[in-house]
């Protein structure tokens, strides 16, 4: 029986089960699941914050076959698991383990995952008969709509991936949800009542809202020309295939000067964080992948990327477990955090959630959730530090001493789908509409100022500026230079014209 385990209070004196106690028992050096499984003495079955509670009749028999099948059965695939099995195992216990319920659903599918994480078969004849399954139950787990059978075993393989590169998916109450608002046929709803001049406008801006917005998550203050620059990358986002001279095109976007960056994939350690002040050691926050394992990684997450594109999984579980992946893999000295930002809009865009040449500013609703989106990236980044070894370098740099590139394969990408699926969402009922009724306000404005004043497009522009600065009023020092020209009944009027277009209460 167990009340805390690994810093976490459970719900109830109970014992733990699945992935949970297989970890546990085995003592395999991988993150544990973000939702753990408990068998109570009661007789109710109940979810609470990261614990699952199953009744008494649910308990497997304390052995790793019966653990396993339990944890397919409810907690969905962890690869992880299944890959660190397949390296400490031996061949006899492998087969012992899959042979035990030899054409079972349970063992059929611990064959496939076991031969699947090692690329190595094991020395057990094929099935020549039985129904194919599916490898993921697309009731727990986010997989392919067309997965591709394996005759060996007799399953579908569905994984959302390769060897090289499969995070994985929860079906949480919260992702189902915004699921079933099928925010893309709303946004395209929206789209269509919008009149197309002033969507085009709202898109030129929103393309710099969402560029500058990126800096600002990186703490920059980029010169406009720079935020301009990258706004029309990020316009552009889903034209290209997605390769290894495309993320390196991108970088370059990114990096104005690169005197002093290397520019292409690191050749030496990588972290997150600060240094000590007095000492310079490193103090990481996130230990970024080992500079030897970029090239698979990265090919890992291009070939999983292509196959997330033509399949019909979610698009924003597909965005979510690419972007991410990519800014947890950091795999350049600088500019990761804008291009991981930038794969969302790729993703959204070749998926056709987004539409290309309208932006779809997902950075701006990110910077007003920038508590959050740290946190996200922390719940992945802080368990990973207690299972990289690491040490200083000469540079103050790290470098990583253990093999680490399955911990970035393979994580539960959960928490940052469900994180983006928030800013999505926040993107079509906030953001979008705030700016088309912003345009809509503002040519209101202009056509009265035009029919009343005959002022140029210019001056209209920033007199418009100089009341949004002042809450409505024009300032005195405005009053005495550029509009001069209008008497202070004029101003009046004009100041209230403003105020009733624009809902400002005097």
């Amino acid at each position: 029986m167990i009340r805390v385990f690994h810093g976490r209070t459970a719900p109830e004196p109970a014992t733990l089960a699945g992935y949970g106690s297989i970890i546990h028992t085995l003592e395999m050096p991988i993150p544990m699941p973000d939702v753990l499984s408990l068998i109570s003495t009661k007789k109710r079955k109940y979810t609470v914050e990261r614990w699952q509670v199953f009744t008494p009749r649910h308990q497997p028999e304390d052995t790793l076959y019966k653990q396993l099948v339990f944890a397919l059965k409810y907690e969905g695939v962890n690869l992880l698991v299944f890959k660190k099995l397949s390296e400490i195992l031996s061949e006899n216990e492998k087969v012992a383990l899959v042979t035990q319920e030899r054409t079972g659903i349970y063992s059929r599918k611990i064959w496939f995952l076991l031969e699947w994480a090692s690329n190595e078969e094991l020395p057990i004849q094929d099935l020549s008969s039985g129904n194919f399954i599916n490898v993921i139950d697309d009731s727990l787990q986010y997989a392919l709509s067309k997965g591709e059978n394996s005759s060996r075993h007799r399953v579908i393989n569905n994984l959302p991936g390769t060897p090289a590169f499969c995070p994985l998916v929860r079906k949480t109450e919260k992702l189902k949800a915004l699921q079933d608002k099928d925010l893309s046929k709303k946004k395209n709803t929206y789209l269509n009542s919008v009149h197309k001049s002033v969507l085009q406008r709202a898109s030129t801006f929103l393309l710099l809202k969402d560029s500058k917005a990126s800096f600002s998550i990186e703490g920059e203050s980029p010169k406009s020309k720079r935020a301009a620059r990258w706004g029309q990358a990020i316009g552009q986002a889903g034209m290209q295939d997605l390769d290894e001279k495309e993320l390196l095109r991108l970088q370059q976007q990114v990096i104005e000067n690169s005197r002093f960056i290397t520019m292409g994939f690191r050749t030496d350690g990588g972290f997150v964080g600060e240094h000590d002040r007095e000492t310079g050691e490193p103090l990481p926050d996130h230990i970024s992948a080992r500079w030897q394992d970029l090239d698979a990684l990265i090919d890992g997450l291009l070939q999983t990327s292509k196959k997330l594109e033509m399949d019909e999984i979610d698009a924003v579980v597909a965005a979510a477990t690419i972007a991410f992946g990519f800014v947890f893999i950091h795999p350049y000295a600088d500019g990761n955090g804008r291009i991981h930002r930038y794969l969302i809009h790729h993703i959204l865009a070749r998926k056709g959630f987004a539409q290309q040449g309208v932006i779809f500013p997902v950075s701006a609703a990110i910077l007003e959730r920038i508590d959050d989106y740290r946190k996200v990236l922390e719940s992945y980044s802080h368990p990973l530090l207690d299972l990289v070894e690491w040490r200083s370098t000469k540079n103050h740099n790290v470098e990583v001493l253990n093999e680490t590139a399955d911990l970035y394969r393979y994580f539960d990408a959960t928490s940052q789908a469900e994180f983006l699926y928030e800013c999505v969402e926040e993107t079509l009922e906030k953001i979008i509409p705030e700016e088309v009724n912003y345009l809509r306000k503002y040519d209101e404005f202009k056509q009265f100022i035009d029919e009343e004043f005959e002022m140029p497009d210019k001056l209209v522009a920033s007199l418009c500026r100089y009341l949004e600065q002042n809450g409505g009023a024009l300032s005195q020092k405005r009053r005495q230079m550029e509009f001069s020209a209008l008497s202070d009944q004029e101003v009046v009027a004009i100041e209230n014209e403003y105020q009733m277009i624009f809902e400002i209460e005097s």
